[in-house]
């Protein structure tokens, strides 16, 4: 028995096949480049049908299909909205991934589910029924257990914790992706680099670069090593932001764990005990010296171990 695992990022997307114990067979992945809407969607069933066409050779067929995606998805109607990918507002990957696995059930979650999901299977929220994973990248969300169980919401959009009002007054430009993923997210950082510079006339410091070049959210981290006052500003407030949000869903949710990951946890893991400090002047006293903050185990894979887990669950949920 094989599951294959999918996980489908905003710049490539990796296929995994599992044994029935999780252990990964084998994988591999492949760079989305310029591809949008139905070329990323052809990419994903090409490949999927590879995968499948293996495991039946190897004699271990695959039972199940699990998928992460970017974004929301509609499992009712079996799209996904996925704001990175062009073409993806609603686009129909349920029919599509379908046309070539035939009969084997096809599971699509979003990749913060994913998240919180290969890291209860096989990283450091194993044996929690309670616990959220903070993935911090390009933007900002969460994956929520609750009593063992995922929180989708009423609409699949649970956990879209990028537009948690962390500051006032509200301004305009929150509006496109939150007020807390503006200032903390990968892209947070390289925007909060880019204003400081614009405001600061006289800094002369790493992160002022030549005409054209854009600063990204790993300049700041290597400039904040060598003590750069700019990158040690920006990724203080950052740190603020990470501790109240964090402090919330503590309250929130009294949860077990609180794991870390996305591309910015990374060069980001060595400031969770400064995380944890901010986040203790503001959440509810009790629940916040109950809950433990770490960061992820799986790292980039957590995403596809999640998606292989949930094809297994599904499997092993039908047998009951």
């Amino acid at each position: 028995m094989a599951f294959l695992g999918i996980d489908l990022g905003g710049t490539k997307v990796t296929f995994a096949l599992f044994n029935h114990e999780g252990n990964i067979r084998s994988r591999e992945t492949f760079a989305l480049d310029d591809r949008r809407g139905p070329e990323v969607g052809k990419l994903i069933t090409v490949n999927a049908a590879v995968k499948k066409a293996v495991a039946e050779d190897e004699g271990d067929p695959v039972e199940a299909v699990g998928i992460s995606v970017p974004g929301i998805s509609r499992r009712e109607r079996g799209t996904v909205w996925a704001p990175n990918i062009p073409g993806w507002d609603d686009f129909p990957l349920l029919r599509e991934v379908t046309t070539v696995t035939s009969e084997i059930p096809v599971i699509i979650e979003s990749d913060r589910s994913c998240y919180i999901s290969g890291e209860i299977w096989k990283g450091n929220a194993r044996g929690c029924r309670d616990a959220i994973y903070l993935a911090v990248g390009t933007g900002i969300g969460a994956g929520i257990t609750i009593n063992g169980e995922l929180l989708r919401g009423s609409h699949d959009i649970a956990g879209a914790i990028g537009w948690m009002a962390l500051s006032m007054p509200f301004r305009s430009k929150y509006a496109f992706c939150g007020n807390f993923e503006y200032y903390a997210s990968g892209e947070g950082i390289a925007r909060q680099a880019a204003e400081y510079i614009e405001r600061n006339e006289k800094y002369q410091g790493e992160l002022r670069k030549s005409s054209g070049e854009k600063v990204t959210s790993q300049d700041v981290f290597a400039a904040r090593a060598r003590g750069d006052i700019a990158a040690i500003t920006i990724i203080d407030s950052a740190v603020e932001y990470w501790g109240m949000a964090a402090a919330n869903l503590v309250s929130l949710f009294n949860p077990e764990k609180i794991i870390f990951g996305g591309g910015v946890f990374g060069p980001a893991i060595e400031l969770i005990p400064a995380i944890r400090q901010e986040a203790e002047k503001w959440a509810q006293p009790i629940s916040i010296k109950q809950v433990s903050f770490e960061p992820s185990a799986l790292a980039g894979d957590a995403g596809v171990y999640g998606a292989g887990f949930l094809a297994m669950k599904h499997i092993s949920q039908q047998g009951k």
